[in-house]
């Protein structure tokens, strides 16, 4: 497979797709920042919404004049869900490229694996992957726009308790998103009294859970299944349980939030109940929530640029775009004084919900910033009585 890259120096005005072993044309006035997206492979339906979010926060940027008379050019590297290729790209961009900050990657266990590289290239890491672990424990350049694993984890519980639901299982994917959710459900559901029956790991490239869910059916003492993890698995796990008749509520996480996955499991998606950002529900928010107005811009503008639906996913590539333009503006192109930017944000709203930031916090977000949803019709919408 080839490697390439995309670099965009609107307002300059220039967009080329090449291979990235070419070099693109350096232009005077410009400031580099750069993007480690899966575009292409199996997260593409991670990275292809994030890049192309970010290239519509700086296309915006430069024709209105870039920030303080500067062109902020955005490089994009394709990792194509490979960590080896982030580990690569993130120093290609800190060391050769010389970029004030980076936006990505697209995947937790890339993340895990360049926050080291962000860290010793004293270069501001902005993730747009969900597990905790990124931030906690805090890495001075590194931070994320997704919510808390922790935060989905509780909302979710949260519902159990309502529910009167005691037992549970918990099936999740062996990637690093999978993992890291899994040892927060572990670890918080003695809090709620709730018993984990059983917690499963599976590929998560797996086409068919036939057999991980005739193992957990087998168990009648289960009254819902957790599945923590990303597509093609959320849509296949909601199918084998109904294709075995078993009924028992099914919570995803907030990686649930593309319609997309409703469409792959059809019927089967039904009811699923999981917590997530409010830019899937939007159109049924009050006009009067804080975040209607910004939440309905982003999904007006990109659904009207690249005619698909938008999703939480292109969400935090637009956050952190946003938050990187902020830094530049009051930290210039050092490095420093952009990751001091980036850290005193306060009250900054985004897609993902206000971020506030703080040097024992690098996620900035609330509990608030989710809500519980379900898919009704085809269709995402609140949980009744959100």
């Amino acid at each position: 497979m080839k490697r390439w890259n995309k670099r965009l120096a609107l307002g300059g005005a220039v967009c080329c797709l090449a291979l990235s072993t070419m070099l693109a044309p350096v232009w005077a006035g410009t400031i580099k920042v750069g993007a480690i997206f899966a575009v292409t492979g199996p997260a593409s339906f991670l990275g292809g919404p994030e890049a192309r979010s970010a290239e519509m926060v700086v296309e915006q940027i430069n024709r209105a004049g870039g920030i303080n008379g500067e062109t902020i050019e955005l490089i994009i590297k394709d990792t194509a869900g490979s960590s080896e290729k982030a580990v690569s790209f993130a120093k290609q961009l800190i060391e050769e490229e010389k970029v004030a900050a980076i936006i990505g990657p697209s995947t937790s266990g890339e993340s895990m694996a360049v926050k080291k590289i962000a860290e010793d290239g004293k270069t501001t890491l902005i993730s747009c992957a969900a597990a905790e672990v990124i931030v906690d424990p805090v890495a001075s350049y590194v931070f994320k726009t997704p919510q808390k694993d922790s935060f989905a984890a509780q909302m979710i519980f949260e519902e159990m308790q309502r529910l009167k639901i005691k037992t549970i299982a918990i099936a999740a994917g062996n990637d690093g998103f999978g993992k890291a959710g899994k040892a927060q459900l572990e670890k918080m559901a003695p809090d709620f009294g709730i018993k984990v029956a059983a917690s499963e790991t599976y590929d998560s490239k797996s086409a068919n859970l036939e057999a991980l869910v005739t193992k957990l059916k087998a168990d009648t003492s289960i009254q819902a299944v957790v599945n923590w993890s990303v597509v093609p698995a959320q849509a296949i796990i909601a199918i084998n349980m109904r294709q075995a008749k078993w009924q028992v509520p099914l919570f995803q996480s907030h990686g649930f939030g593309n319609v997309r996955y409703v469409e792959q499991a059809g019927t089967a998606a039904e009811g699923i109940m999981f917590p997530c950002g409010r830019l899937l529900v939007v159109d049924s928010l009050e006009d009067s929530h804080p975040q209607k107005a910004l939440l309905s811009r982003y999904k007006n503008e990109y659904e009207a640029t690249y005619k698909e639906d938008a999703s939480a996913f292109g969400g935090y590539a637009y956050d952190a775009m946003n938050m990187v333009a902020a830094a530049i503006k009051q930290g210039g192109n050092d490095r420093a004084k952009v990751r001091d930017a980036v850290e005193g944000l306060k009250d900054f709203p985004g897609i993902s919900g206000m971020f506030s930031f703080s040097p024992q916090d690098h996620n900035g977000l609330t509990i608030d910033s989710f809500a519980m949803m379900t898919v009704k019709d085809g269709k995402f919408m609140l949980y009744p009585g959100k």
